[in-house]
C-alpha cells in the first residue's frame, strides 16, 4: 500500500516538515558524493552503542550513541530515501499542524531517538548499521494514528495484478502498517531491516503526542 495523499485540511504550511525532507535529501547526495564509508562512520551499530566502552571501536565517533541521531538522516538508497521522504509528507504535515513547528521538530527528533534504542534493546549484539528517518517517521505515523483516526488515506493498492485508488481511514491504512511490522520482527533480525525500531518509533509517537499537547481541543478562530 502506498500513501497518496490524506483528506485533512492545515492551517499553517508544514515548514519542518519540508526542512526535513530537505536535510535528508541534501544528506544523501552528500552520501553518494562520499560512498560507504558515510554509513561505516555516521549509522547507528547496535553493539558498539550497548556496549559503548569496550566496543568503542566499531564507531569512529568518540561517543557511539550520538549516532543514534546521525543515522536518522542517512538512507540506503533512492527507493529508501523516496519511500520515507513519501510517508513523512503525506503525514507529517498534520502532525506538525498540531504540534507547532518547534514541538514537532523536538518530537520528531525524540521519536527517532527512541526508535533507535528499541532496535539496539532487541538485538544489542548487532554489528549492522542501522541507517534511516523510519523509526522517527514511524513516531509521526503513531501520532497521526491518534489525532486523526478518522481521516481518509487516498491508497494506492498494489496486490499482484490488483492494482487500485481507494480511500482508507487512517485508522485502517496504519493499523496494517503497524501489524506489518510487528509480523516482520522476527524476519528482521536475520534480514537486518530495523522493524523493532519501527514499533519503538510508532509507540513513542502515541507517547509524546500527548506530552506535547497534541491531543487538547484546539481553540476556535472567529472571523471579524
Amino acid at each position: 500500500m502506498i500513501p497518496l495523499k490524506n483528506d485533512v485540511q492545515r492551517d499553517r504550511p508544514p515548514l519542518v516538515t519540508i526542512a526535513l525532507i530537505a536535510a535528508n535529501v541534501m544528506v544523501f547526495a552528500w552520501q553518494l558524493g562520499v560512498g560507504p564509508s558515510s554509513v561505516d562512520v555516521f549509522g547507528a551499530v547496535p553493539r558498539a552503542i550497548a556496549f559503548s566502552r569496550t566496543a568503542r571501536a566499531l564507531s569512529p565517533l568518540p561517543w557511539p550513541p550520538l549516532t543514534l541521531l546521525t543515522s536518522m538522516f542517512l538512507h540506503g538508497g533512492f527507493l529508501h530515501l523516496g519511500g520515507n521522504m513519501l510517508f513523512l509528507w503525506i503525514f507529517g504535515g498534520n502532525v506538525e499542524d498540531r504540534l507547532g513547528h518547534v514541538g514537532y521538530l523536538v518530537f520528531y527528533l525524540l521519536c527517532g531517538l527512541c526508535a533507535g534504542v528499541t532496535q539496539v534493546a532487541a538485538d544489542p549484539a548487532s554489528r549492522l548499521p542501522m541507517i534511516g528517518a523510519s523509526g522517527a517517521i514511524a513516531g509521526v505515523l503513531g501520532a497521526y494514528f491518534l489525532l486523526f483516526p478518522t481521516s481518509r488515506v487516498l491508497t494506492l493498492v498494489l496486490v499482484f495484478f490488483f492494482v487500485r485508488l481507494v480511500y482508507l481511514p487512517a485508522v485502517l491504512f496504519l493499523g496494517i502498517w503497524l501489524l506489518v511490522q510487528l509480523l516482520s520482527l522476527p524476519a528482521g533480525m536475520q534480514q537486518g531491516v530495523a522493524f523493532a525500531a519501527h514499533v519503538g518509533g510508532f509507540v513513542a509517537g502515541l507517547l509524546f503526542v500527548w506530552i506535547f499537547g497534541g491531543t487538547r481541543p484546539r481553540p476556535r478562530r472567529f472571523a471579524y
